[in-house]
């Protein structure tokens, strides 16, 4: 994962000096989009993960639905986004229906990779794990950057995206092929029951995905093109510092979906995760001129002073990403409403921001709020749902 996020966060810098502010503010609003469009794919992974993790003398059956799933909605899912091309081109302001089109063609791989993730995730298969999610960073730095730095525009940038985007999806084939559990072993979920647990997933990682990518599509439509350029490089940091601690969730998460390990688990998970964004934040405040050479160059330099706290805000998104997987793993259904809330309020108090410090003000301000109020009310509640040592597991409405 370190490597997947190093390769990727080298791609973005690529971009980011290829492209110059104005192409590269499109280029980011596309990425962002994409990540909300990933919440089917990771939705899929923890499906499996818990389902395998929770249920072990079923294996085979479990991962032979899921990806049966997994293709269908895979194939459902880049229709649907081939279909609203022409509305992202006008929200993104793109004037590009090709780099529009060229989401719905990601999302496919996208797809099919969580759910082959999820599969390794719950078999705890670490190294295939781990060759998958750097099948997922190398190539669209390799291909991705070759392609914007021959042809400089959002279009070649995406296509490069799309390329790569194929690999981990053949890196995954070959390695459930070599490792599928034997035969008929396992009895196999229905379709059904599988689909409504992926919906329930998607609604709280969308909520959460939605929340952190919003601010850019905001930035788009209030700041001029420059403006939005300026900000979009800043997130940079901000998606650095996010994914830095990611191996933090993978690890937690079958511990997390255990009652008695519950409230340990999260309590170092969030500990952890804040030691790293706090380091983070603490480098890029103390040297904010290296960290601009990670963002952008001099082309960005305008915001060079508030790199820290870009760096502030990704610590936070990696915070409250915790808090949702651990809603997740615990089947929780009713705490996914407090970040749509968040949303609501970065979108309307962001509409009314005309400078990219007053957006990043008010983004970190409301996503502050939100997280204090979560792990209140997470720990809380892991505590007082730990049952007995000898009391059975189960899912919970919080």
């Amino acid at each position: 994962m370190g490597v997947m996020n190093v390769a990727t966060y080298a791609f973005q810098m690529v971009a980011a000096r290829a492209l110059g502010p104005q192409d590269y503010g499109a280029f980011a609003a596309l990425m962002n989009l994409m990540m909300i469009v990933s919440v089917m794919s990771l939705a899929l992974q923890a499906t499996a993960a818990r389902r395998i993790s929770s249920e072990p003398d079923d294996v085979a059956g479990i991962e032979r639905a899921t990806l049966r799933l997994t293709y269908r909605l895979a194939i459902v899912l880049g229709a649907v986004m081939l279909a609203l091309t022409p509305l992202i081109d006008l929200v993104l302001r793109l004037d590009n229906l090709a780099s529009a089109a060229v989401i719905g063609l990601v999302a496919v791989p996208l797809t099919v990779m969580g759910g082959q993730a999820g599969v390794l995730q719950g078999e705890r298969r670490w190294s295939s794990l781990a060759m998958v999610y750097v099948a997922a960073g190398v190539p669209r730095l390799l291909v991705g950057g070759a392609l914007v730095l021959w042809q400089p525009s959002e279009l070649s940038a995406m296509l490069g995206v799309a390329l790569g985007a194929v690999v981990p999806v053949l890196v995954g084939s070959v390695a459930l092929r070599r490792g599928r559990p034997s035969g008929a072993a396992g009895d196999e979920p229905r379709l059904g029951s599988l689909l409504g647990e992926v919906a329930r997933s998607s609604q709280a990682l969308l909520a959460f995905f939605a929340l952190g990518n919003i601010d850019v599509i905001v930035a788009r439509n209030v700041l001029d093109s420059h403006d939005a350029g300026l900000y979009a490089a800043g997130l940079i940091m901000t998606k650095a510092v996010l994914f830095l601690p990611q191996f933090v969730v993978v690890i937690a998460f079958p511990s997390m979906s255990t009652p008695h390990e519950r409230q340990r688990a999260l309590g170092r998970g969030l500990a952890a995760v804040f030691g790293i964004g706090a380091a983070a934040t603490l480098g890029t405040f103390l040297l904010p001129g290296l960290a601009m050479i990670f963002v952008g160059g001099s082309a960005y330099s305008e915001i060079e002073s508030h790199l820290w706290l870009f760096a502030v805000l990704g610590t936070i998104l990696s915070m409250l990403q915790l808090l949702v997987y651990a809603v997740l793993a615990g089947q929780g259904r009713r705490s996914v409403y407090a970040p749509w809330a968040g949303l609501a309020a970065v979108v309307a108090l962001g509409l009314l921001c005309h400078q990219p410090t007053t957006l990043l003000a008010v983004v970190v301000s409301v996503d502050a709020l939100l997280l204090v109020s979560l792990i209140a009310v997470s720990l809380y509640l892991a505590r007082a749902m730990t049952p007995p040592k000898d009391a059975t597991a189960g899912a919970n409405t919080v």
